[in-house]
């Protein structure tokens, strides 16, 4: 089944936040935004790492896994509003990281209900 891309980006968000949660990550930000260059879906802190962390939804693998959709111009534009947080918000020598969260959902039954398969974190995705 299709999934409106907004909720299945929502309720991929909402589960990557849960499962980071659990994993013991301190969620700082959650859509911090910086112009026309966009947003980062959740900034945490874990074990002294700031870390930057693109979700990616997907229902299916028509169109490839979720992290092969952070292409090089969207790492670009995670780069460029990152820099613009440590300017703003700044940090105190935490080591950065630019982390990759990959859900995999269903749309379940003949409502709007969308069900969680799979999550994968993929830590140190890309950047430096």
């Amino acid at each position: 089944m299709i999934l409106d891309k907004r909720a299945l980006g929502r309720a991929g968000e909402d589960a990557a936040k849960e499962y980071l949660v659990g994993q013991g990550y301190n969620i700082l930000y959650r859509n911090f935004r910086f112009g026309r260059y966009g947003e980062i879906d959740l900034i945490a802190g874990k074990d002294g790492s700031l870390c930057f962390i693109e979700v990616k939804s997907r229902s299916g693998h028509t169109y490839g896994t979720p992290s092969e959709a952070v292409g090089y111009a969207k790492q670009k534009n995670i780069l460029a509003v990152a820099n613009h947080y440590l300017r703003v918000v700044g940090h105190s020598g935490q080591k950065l990281r630019f982390d990759v969260v990959e859900v995999y959902c269903e749309k379940t039954g003949g409502d709007s209900h969308i069900n969680i398969i799979e999550i994968r974190h993929i830590e140190n995705a890309f950047g430096s």
